[in-house]
């Protein structure tokens, strides 16, 4: 029940992200809401999800929190799969390229993006994996 009322949530997010182009539905509480377009990797399908993100140094980060579960996301296994996405922040699409921040990139971009949003803390120690952070570069 509790994945229903997060799918129709995220399906809402995205409509509303859409017809405004950014204007409603950017902001979460303290987070900002960008929407993330990938190819399914079974499928071959655009999927497309509104998803928290940070914008540092030039570059476009999403933490693959999975909501602290033991699993990855789709969209996450969809990068892994295919590394070209689309960003679309505020009503502007971006074409990006996605990688995983490693090891000192990692660790430095954790520190920022936790001081930013404490929660994801409590969802690394909900999990044993360690949760990815994945780092977009445009590609224009």
């Amino acid at each position: 029940m509790k994945d229903f009322f997060i799918k129709l949530f995220m399906d809402l997010n995205t409509f509303l992200l859409r017809i405004s182009r950014g204007r409603v539905g950017s902001r979460l509480g303290t987070q900002t809401i960008l929407l993330l377009e990938t190819i399914g990797r079974k499928s071959g399908k655009p999927r497309e999800i509104p998803i928290a993100y940070f914008f540092h140094e030039g570059k476009y980060l999403i933490v693959e929190s999975n909501w602290g579960r033991d699993n990855h996301a789709d969209w996450y296994l969809n990068l892994s799969r295919n590394p070209r996405a689309k960003l679309t922040v505020n009503g502007r699409m971006i074409p990006v390229e996605a990688r995983d921040a490693l090891l000192d990139e990692h660790t430095q971009l954790w520190d920022y993006v936790t001081k930013k949003h404490p929660p994801y803390l409590d969802y690394q120690k909900m999990t044993s994996r360690r949760i990815p952070i994945v780092v977009f570069e445009s590609i224009s």
